[in-house]
């Protein structure tokens, strides 16, 4: 997605990344749905009647306190955790493409991002309300107020932000940061923090370290002790090898 991004940014002032938010996705995909898609295709019979053998004659009722539930018939859902969970969203999502040829898609599992160069700012109402629609019609839920949208721009120059979508600096693709520069310095300094913090915890443990040999040679000062170090700083550790030395 980066590369076509960075692509499209030689011909254009800037590109709009859309990066968008359905609500429970895994959890909302009906399996008659899924099944039909399936059906299309090119898998041998075996494979088919396997994958829909999985989806079908899956139920739930709840016991408390004595008391049971009716059964509900489970007919949506695919199961993260299984090998197939993943897959079955990848072919539920497969027809999901942009309505105009300067537009792409990108589809990571369910993670979607949409992709319209400065020149087609103009489609971006209309590739929206296609997602929409598609959505609404897969029984997905577009969670617009988790829906993002970034501006890449060469030149510093973006137009105006569409009503009920956030506008951002940065955006996470698949685990990483890449702010609006095309950069993963806003990544980077994550990482730098969450390792300074790590590092302060360490530095606390060398502490407690130190303070529990002072400790220890207090009350067992005829017993060994190890000198090792911890982030360069030399540490005392007593090594008991019994019980208190008697005087």
């Amino acid at each position: 997605m980066l590369f076509a991004v960075r692509s499209l940014l030689a011909d254009n002032d800037f590109v709009h990344v859309f990066a968008f938010d359905f609500s429970k996705a895994f959890d909302t995909v009906r399996h008659v749905t899924l099944a039909g898609k399936l059906a299309h295709l090119e898998l041998p019979d075996s494979i088919y009647n396997w994958a829909v053998d999985f989806l079908d004659n899956h139920a739930h009722c709840t016991k408390y306190a004595g008391l049971v539930s009716a059964v509900a018939v489970i007919q949506t859902s695919v199961i993260q955790g299984s090998a197939l969970g993943p897959a079955s969203y990848i072919v539920t999502a497969a027809d999901l493409h942009p309505v105009y040829g300067s537009n792409r898609i990108f589809k990571f599992a369910d993670d979607t991002y949409l992709v319209v160069p400065g020149g087609a700012t103009y489609t971006c109402k209309d590739e929206i309300a296609h997602l929409q629609t598609w959505a609404a019609g897969n029984n997905l839920k577009l969670n617009r107020e988790k829906t993002k949208e970034i501006i890449f721009s060469a030149r510093r120059k973006g137009a105006l932000p569409l009503s009920g979508i956030e506008r951002v600096p940065s955006v996470r693709v698949l685990g990483v940061t890449v702010n609006d520069k095309l950069t993963a310095a806003d990544h980077v300094a994550t990482l730098l923090s969450s390792g300074t913090s790590l590092l302060a915890v360490c530095d606390a443990s060398a502490a407690l370290a130190w303070y529990l040999a002072l400790v220890a040679a207090r009350y067992f000062p005829r017993e060994g002790c190890l000198a090792y170090s911890v982030r360069g700083a030399s540490v005392v550790r007593h090594v008991l090898g019994g019980g208190p030395h008697s005087s």
